[in-house]
């Protein structure tokens, strides 16, 4: 099977056409694009693919555009770090929509969706009506329960600014300026968190959109943060997370 890759982020393309390569090497990735213009340029030389990976926010524009100029394009699996342009993406032919950074059970999950549904003349019989409601129904973590000495106290979501690795440990860091150590690693995090609200900036930060009050730009294509409590090491976005940040504080 062919497949090609619409992502203008270098990394996150190479590390996708990674994953894919381990998870389903009968999958060979014929091209990686990186806009709108390339993509379009590409689907109108070449032989359609079986599967199309789509970020959907590029930087010349949507993902959606492309697929707008095929007639009758193959199915695909969206990427995006957001969730708002998913009832959009299931009119498609959309097998799945992952959400960035991506998992990679979550990718294993959606190959094998397009490898069991997918038809000879390239359509799914995917119930997307029903994944679809799955999606937004997906609740998230609204309370943090943390010892406080030899009791428990629980946070609201809403009070937390941010979480820190420290020393092996994660700490949620509160808006008051108080800070607990929790039973939860920053990729767990990551699935838990409602993603409008926190974005995981790096490997140590998990920040929310209220606790960032300055952004400066940074060598090597980063940038540098500003938080509310005051961090004493410096917050760093790391370059392969700029793009996505800078689209998450823009939504």
């Amino acid at each position: 099977m062919r497949a090609v890759i619409v992502e203008d982020e270098e990394f996150a393309s190479k590390r996708l056409a990674q994953l894919v390569g381990e998870l389903a090497p009968e999958i060979e990735i014929e091209a990686r694009l990186n806009s709108v213009e390339s993509g379009a340029k590409w689907f109108k030389k070449n032989e359609l693919p079986d599967l199309v990976f789509l970020d959907i926010q590029l930087n010349d524009g949507y993902g959606f555009d492309i697929l707008d100029d095929i007639e009758d394009h193959p199915p695909v699996i969206f990427t995006t770090a957001y969730n708002e342009f998913a009832i959009r993406g299931f009119k498609y032919n959309g097998v799945d929509y992952l959400l960035k950074p991506i998992v990679k059970m979550d990718l294993k999950a959606a190959l094998e969706k397009f490898k069991k549904n997918v038809t000879r003349n390239g359509h799914t019989h995917t119930d997307n009506l029903e994944h679809l409601k799955q999606l937004f129904h997906k609740e998230y973590k609204h309370r943090f329960m943390v010892k406080v000495g030899n009791q428990f106290r629980s946070f609201n979501v809403e009070d937390i600014a941010y979480f820190k690795s420290q020393d092996g440990l994660i700490c949620l860091q509160t808006h008051s300026g108080q800070s607990y150590p929790i039973e939860y690693t920053i990729d767990q995090l990551e699935n838990i968190l409602n993603p409008i609200h926190f974005f995981r900036i790096n490997r140590k930060f998990m920040v929310s959109v209220k606790a960032v009050v300055e952004i400066h730009s940074y060598f090597n294509s980063r940038l540098l943060l500003k938080l509310l409590p005051m961090e004493e090491e410096q917050v760093i976005v790391s370059r392969e997370r700029t793009t996505n940040f800078k689209k998450w504080l823009d939504m």
